[in-house]
């Protein structure tokens, strides 16, 4: 997400939430758009699954009482979106950015220019390439760049969760330079963005915005003698198998996402996250309903008729018998609760049992001749009655 999008969108909008919502407030609004507009369950619909990134996104900053606090000031200070001059400023305005972040302030402490050190400072220091650059201007901490991956888990996995060993390559800091992309370990502070990592591009409106500095990639130091292993980049690629945990009662092609397991960042950045997707292979019995298993369970003509006690293989677990009422029809489906698949909460959904009767394909002659005396003693009913009637009528 770039700077401009962070200051301009309103995420409160998004969620749906005002902005003195509470964290819970906040968790359970996202909780119930996710649901609505998750891929998942609108497959093939494009404008939820935009939906479902923009929620993502405002629950990525809201979520995080650090991203919010920093969203929270710099929406207040550009105004929603904008800096804004006052009442007869006129078309353009005079003001020294300096004395909001530190660059004109004079006689105040760490936490001077307005009270805006450290948190709202950082942030925008960036954003008009005033970040206390200056020749010894320390790199800042950079994070590690996610990861995607794949995995397949049988149905039963998918059901009760399952702790899986996944073989992971990423970017990390290289082992001969020790990160620094430099062999002698001593890189020099990039003289074209003074070490930030970043330059800035005019963007109108009496500010700038910044891009990833073109001359050290965004890292801020420029290796005198490239490392051999990494060609001055401070990053080589790494292998690492870890055990993931994938949670009971996902659901196929779901993606999952595990913070902090991605790559390792550099300067003490923090981890990247790892976004795993799982794909869930068919069960010979059992299929699968949002959180409910299905199974479809013949039964004899006698058991659909008369009724009778049936007994129903559960994933797992014991068997369960369900009453048939006597005239149980062809195709009826019945409920055996707390049977199904696990939910977040911990609860477990049902197992939706279809009655599948059953036509013999071979007679003993007896069974044939009880068929044949129950067919004399039905000859006067017309199943297909109503179906004409209704043919004619329409």
């Amino acid at each position: 997400m770039s700077t401009k999008d962070f200051i301009e969108k309103d995420f409160y909008k998004v969620l749906g939430v005002p902005k003195d919502a509470t964290e819970a407030e906040i968790k359970k609004a996202y909780r119930k758009l996710a649901r609505e507009f998750h891929p998942d369950a609108n497959k093939g619909n494009a404008k939820a699954e935009e939906r479902f990134k923009e929620i993502s996104e405002a629950n990525d900053v809201l979520g995080d009482p650090k991203k919010r606090k920093e969203y929270d000031e710099a929406r207040a200070l550009f105004g929603n979106g904008g800096f804004r001059p006052g009442p007869g400023a006129g078309g353009n305005f005079n003001f020294d950015l300096g004395d909001l972040f530190g660059g004109g302030a004079q006689g105040q402490g760490a936490g001077g220019a307005g009270g805006f050190g450290g948190g709202i400072g950082d942030v925008f220091g960036g954003l008009f390439n005033r970040g206390g650059a200056g020749p010894g201007t320390r790199t800042q901490p950079r994070r590690g760049q996610d990861i995607d991956t794949e995995v397949t888990l049988s149905f039963t996995e998918a059901v009760d969760g399952a702790t899986v060993p996944l073989r992971m390559t990423s970017q990390a800091p290289c082992k001969a330079c020790s990160g620094t992309g430099d062999k002698n370990g001593t890189p020099r502070v990039c003289p074209t963005c003074v070490g930030t990592g970043q330059v800035a591009r005019g963007s109108g409106g009496g500010f700038s915005l910044t891009d990833p500095c073109p001359d050290c990639k965004g890292r801020g130091l420029i290796a005198e003698h490239p490392c051999m292993e990494c060609a001055g980049s401070g990053r080589a690629k790494s292998s690492r198998t870890m055990q993931v945990r994938i949670p009971a009662g996902v659901s196929d092609n779901q993606r999952i996402r595990l913070r902090g397991k991605g790559a390792p960042g550099e300067r003490g950045g923090p981890a990247g996250d790892l976004y795993v997707t799982v794909h869930v292979g068919a069960h010979p019995v059992f299929g699968r309903k949002d959180d409910n298993l299905t199974v479809t369970v013949p039964v004899t003509f006698a058991e659909a008729a008369l009724g009778g006690e049936v007994k129903v293989p559960t994933l797992g677990g014991p068997p369960v018998t369900l009453k048939l009422p006597p005239g149980t029809p062809n195709g009826r489906t019945m409920r055996a609760r707390g049977r199904g698949a696990v939910r977040k909460d911990g609860t477990r959904g049902d197992l939706l049992v279809t009655v599948e009767v059953t036509v013999p394909q071979d007679l003993s002659g007896k069974a044939r001749d009880a068929l044949e005396a129950y067919r004399e003693a039905t000859a006067g009913e017309d199943p297909r009655a109503e179906l004409f009637q209704a043919a004619k009528g329409a």
